[in-house]
Formats: structure tokens, C-alpha cells, sequence
């Protein structure tokens, strides 16, 4: 399993896929918060870098997962109108 450097506070779990390696699962929201703390910059600015930087990393089939936290199929709904 890969770890992203630095977010291991962000770590939620572990994902599993049949046939696929299993990969280190973190809550995107604590991530983008440790980001902005290592970076002493504005919301916005971690959003942008953690994007950019480590969400728009594909190292192979071990590349981690970001999770967002969804509750219930009404939030997941609501999250499939808003994103596409």
C-alpha cells in the first residue's frame, strides 16, 4: 500500500476491490485541513494544492483513495445532482 506523505492523521481505513490491491482510504476533508496547517495558507490555497498535488496523482494501481463522507443514499443522490 502507498501512503500519501504527511496525512497519515487523515487515514480512515482500507479499501479492498476484487482482483486489485488494497489501498489506504482518507477523509478528503482532514486532508485538505492538514494541508492548510503545512502550508499556513488560506482554505481556498490548500483546496487548490491538494487538487492539483496529491488528489491529481495517479501512481498506479496502489494509489490511495479520498473519500468524502456521504450519509445515506439522500446524501449520495444529492451528491450525484450536484457533481454529475
Amino acid at each position: 500500500m502507498l501512503k500519501a506523505d504527511g496525512l497519515d492523521d487523515a487515514i480512515i481505513g482500507v479499501g479492498h476491490r476484487c482482483g486489485d490491491p488494497s489501498v489506504i482510504i482518507y477523509d478528503i476533508d482532514l486532508a485538505i485541513k492538514i494541508v492548510q496547517k503545512e502550508l499556513n495558507c488560506e482554505i481556498w490555497e490548500a483546496i487548490e494544492y491538494f487538487n492539483f498535488n496529491i488528489l491529481g496523482s495517479y501512481v498506479g494501481e496502489c494509489t490511495p483513495i479520498f473519500m468524502e463522507p456521504i450519509k445515506g443514499l439522500a446524501e449520495l443522490e444529492e451528491w450525484v445532482e450536484n457533481n454529475g
